[in-house]
């Protein structure tokens, strides 16, 4: 057995580390989990109305709280969806100054990197 000292963040831990009983063969690599089937891309129906410009998400996430309501006038960079990630409040913003043409998802929503949350005109 060997003892360490490891701080990590400023927190002191003593550890005690021991060694494989009788074996000196390396351990085998963990194998790979198998990979998924890619999950069939959902179309979006254009809503009523849409623009032509997309709001679309930078990461995934889950809606978190939209914003901008259909209407709303928008400067590029204002805020119209924030996405939850990772515990982070991401804002997504507007590429360019419009109107608010339409808005894709709802409170709640998972959405995948560059879904179309939101369309201007």
């Amino acid at each position: 057995m060997k003892n360490y000292t490891i701080t990590v963040n400023g927190n002191v831990y003593d550890v005690t580390v021991e060694e494989g009983a009788g074996s000196s063969a390396p351990a085998a690599a963990p194998k790979a989990a198998p990979k998924a089937a890619p999950a069939a891309p959902k179309a979006a129906a254009p809503a009523a109305g849409a623009g032509s410009i997309k709001v679309e998400a930078g990461a995934a996430g889950k809606v978190f709280k939209i914003e901008k309501q259909v209407g709303a006038s928008v400067k590029k960079g204002d805020a119209v969806v924030i996405i939850e990630a990772m515990k982070m409040e991401i804002p997504v913003v507007a590429p360019q100054d419009g109107t608010v043409a339409s808005i894709n998802v709802n409170v709640g929503d998972a959405v995948d990197a560059g879904a179309c949350l939101a369309t201007l005109k």
